[in-house]
């Protein structure tokens, strides 16, 4: 048993406690949580800084491992898409292999404990199956081709049973790529598959301008950039309203469905999305990679729309294809940077609480008694602030 202190202890399901004390079992399990220590007799650990629960990615690409420094920076989502195509290849299955063990490490050491990742291979899984981490895994498809819907899902089905012969445990969903690589059958087949085993779902979303300006009017850099690549024009869904608009209303039956990236996602884009709550059978959560964003677009979500309405956000790093490092708390360091009004318990509910409950995990996200949610330290915090030079600690 061990009991430990910190100058604030941030529960999450709770408000802060100073100089609080955590009371843990053996095996990380939370006996107790409570206000400062009056008694001389207890041994208590006490660290200077921030505790908070372990950090949740809920949206990492862990197969792209070996891919880190290999794509050009800021070079948009089409260039981006087509650095990706050109070098995904170069590389043995041994040096694949040892990314994505040494990109989990990171990530342990940076204090992440659960992850949502996303598959379309079998690379990850025997990384996944030695349980170091909790994984959500996202089987994800991608085709604009209607005719080649069913092959498409059956592929997605098989790989599914390959991660489950590797651990029974291992959670996982089939879904979709992003609006611009799907065809509207083989969305309703997903949505179907998720209403019947209470799926929760992934998507990428508004991640670049010219992704709404292909659905409003088969037009923009991304639509030349397909064009180019010898696309066929007439799989392009043109529906006349934005990416959003033309992707949601078809995942109407996931249990929950997390949209990704949202860098170009309005304050009207969000109310919309909640206006369609009563139509739809799930919650929304919206999933920022702030990191991957400038990597990419070199642009950020505005974080005040969310704020604003309230809305369920979460943290994910995107992959070492697309971003420096794997870290959360990196990924809140960039959103204090641009958006220093943000308080801390507002980033740090997005790093844990959210995520886990996105994750369904019960175990993970708040620091509560009968949890085993995994403790951090956050050392360098200025006035509660995180700053350039705050570091993380893994704690348990």
């Amino acid at each position: 048993m061990r009991q430990i202190s910190a100058d604030y202890i941030f529960p999450i399901s709770s408000e802060p406690i100073k100089n609080g004390i955590i009371t843990i079992d053996d095996d990380g399990m939370i006996l107790n949580v409570k206000p400062e220590n009056t008694s001389e007799h207890i041994e208590i650990e006490y660290f200077k800084g921030v505790i908070c629960p372990g950090f949740i990615n809920t949206h990492c690409h862990l197969e792209l491992s070996h891919l880190r420094g290999q794509i050009t920076e800021r070079n948009g989502m089409t260039g981006f898409i087509k650095d990706f195509i050109s070098k995904r290849t170069a590389f043995t299955e041994q040096e694949i292999q040892e990314a994505i063990s040494d990109a989990e490490a990171e990530m342990i050491r940076n204090g992440i404990v659960a992850v949502g990742d996303i598959s379309n291979n079998s690379n990850t899984f025997k990384q996944k199956a030695k349980g170091n981490i909790l994984y959500h895994t996202f089987i994800e498809i991608f085709n604009l081709d209607p005719k080649k819907a069913e092959e498409a899902f059956e592929n997605a089905i098989n790989l599914k049973s390959q991660l489950e012969t590797f651990n029974l445990k291992l959670s996982s969903s089939i879904v979709p790529h992003a609006p611009y690589t799907m065809s509207e059958k083989l969305l309703k087949m997903i949505d179907d598959f998720a209403a019947k085993n209470k799926s929760i779902i992934s998507i990428h979303n508004q991640e670049s301008e010219g992704e709404s300006e292909l659905f409003i009017s088969n037009s923009g850099i991304m639509y030349d950039a397909f064009i180019t690549m010898g696309l066929n024009a007439d799989l392009l869904r043109k529906t006349g309203v934005n990416s959003l608009m033309s992707t949601l209303p078809f995942l109407k039956n996931a249990h929950k469905v997390l949209l990704v990236h949202n860098t170009f996602t309005s304050k009207e884009d969000i109310e919309w999305a909640f206006s369609q709550i009563s139509n739809l059978k799930h919650q929304i959560y919206f999933c920022t990679c702030p990191n991957a964003n400038l990597y990419i677009e070199n642009k950020l979500p505005n974080y005040n729309y969310f704020i604003e309405k309230n809305a369920r956000v979460t943290i994910g790093t995107d992959s070492l294809a697309s971003n420096w490092n794997l870290s959360v708390l990196d990924e809140l360091k960039t959103i204090t940077k641009y958006y220093p009004e943000i308080p801390i318990q507002t980033l740090l509910l997005w790093a844990t609480k959210n995520g886990a409950e996105f994750l369904e995990s019960t175990q993970l996200g708040t620091i509560e008694k009968g949890k085993r949610p995994g403790l951090n330290l956050l050392k360098n915090i200025d006035g509660l602030k995180i700053t350039a030079e705050t570091e993380v600690v893994k704690l348990v």
